[in-house]
């Protein structure tokens, strides 16, 4: 064991890592305690502003004098972040977020607390969405998947909530907006299309389903994210074996909230009927030979660049909940387009 000056180095390095440790707990328990209280904060004086000051009305009587007049108190008082602009924010975030001041055993700043778990940067770019149930849907991910600001800008631009809106009746748009994300069925983690932006992949380029894996694979993180809820990476390149002959999945994924393999299938053309018995008979294989007794069956996922639906539709079995199709992009969805066809399908 060594020393020095009398201490042992593997005691003394054990020591550092754990102060070391309880010093970044702190700092980040103080951090987020600093930003609930600015938060609470903010929608305090939204309410005064609206509640007292304009009488709950949608606007002040006497005009736009008031955030200035008020902007211009405060400033002087209180030193800096109370231009006309911010106090404005603060306004909307009570009108944005009215939180209901008087809930049985609890003092408002309890409320407040549970309520709002973001930080105000979140809470500035959420006031920025219009529609009220696409915000909610955000505001719910971002704080059951613990998204920094970066990524809920990502998923916005990305069209998560489109996306998702696609693939679902009215009913399950609904729950969007109201619970996030809920995984109960194999069809609830599969998207159409996929966004893989991330990978620098320009939609013009050529590039092999070579390149296309190697680039998913070195930006592993950011696909997690896209595939969404419960995946954890098991494998590139899997080989299986049957009579002696070699086949080899692009990409295996375990999902633990629905307790399943998922395999993924890169095609960077257009899908066919052969690709989707290819993987009927990796998932066929998973499931009589891979998965254990309590895990529910494999699903195989075809991430292609473009498919027919029809194709698709009369390969697969009518009552078919493990083989899927979706199509891949390499460049941000067009928002307006997708909320366009939202609409004319609900």
């Amino acid at each position: 064991m060594n020393k020095n000056n009398g201490i042992a180095t593997t005691t003394y390095n054990a020591l550092v890592e754990s102060v070391g440790k309880l010093l970044e707990y702190a700092r980040k328990s103080v951090a987020t305690a600093v930003n609930n209280t600015l938060v609470q904060t903010y929608w305090q004086i939204g309410r005064y502003i609206v509640e007292y000051e304009q009488n709950g009305k949608e606007r002040a009587e006497y005009g736009s004098g008031l955030m200035s007049r008020l902007s211009k108190d405060l400033t002087q008082r209180y030193g800096k972040g109370f231009s006309e602009r911010n106090i404005e924010q603060m306004r909307k975030f009570y009108i944005s977020y009215p939180v209901c001041s008087e809930v049985p055993g609890k003092s408002i700043s309890q409320t407040l607390s549970a309520e709002f778990s973001l930080s105000w940067s979140h809470y500035l770019f959420l006031m920025g969405i219009d529609n009220k149930d696409e915000r909610k849907f955000y505001e719910i991910e971002s704080k059951n998947s613990n998204w920094s600001l970066r990524e809920l800008k990502r998923q916005f631009d990305s069209s998560l909530y489109e996306r998702l809106s696609l693939s679902r009746d009215k009913e399950k748009v609904k729950t969007l907006s109201e619970s996030g994300i809920t995984v109960q069925t194999p069809e609830d983690i599969v998207k159409d299309p996929y966004v893989l932006e991330f990978l620098g992949l320009d939609e013009k380029n050529v590039y092999s389903e070579s390149d296309l894996e190697t680039q998913i694979i070195s930006r592993l993180e950011t696909f997690l994210l896209e595939l969404g809820k419960g995946y954890t990476f098991v494998g590139r390149q899997v080989r299986i074996t049957l009579s002696e002959k070699h086949f080899y999945i692009d990409l295996v994924f375990y999902n633990r909230l629905l307790q399943c393999f998922v395999l993924i299938d890169l095609k960077i053309g257009e899908i066919t009927h052969q690709d989707l018995g290819q993987m009927q008979m990796y998932v066929n294989f998973y499931d009589r030979f891979v998965k254990l007794a309590h895990e529910n069956k494999t699903i195989g996922i075809v991430l292609c660049k473009k498919k027919d639906d029809a194709l698709v539709e009369i390969t697969l079995p009518e009552d078919n909940t493990q083989i899927f199709a979706s199509k891949y992009q390499t460049v941000l969805p067009d928002k307006k387009t997708l909320q366009q066809l939202i609409n004319e399908t609900l």
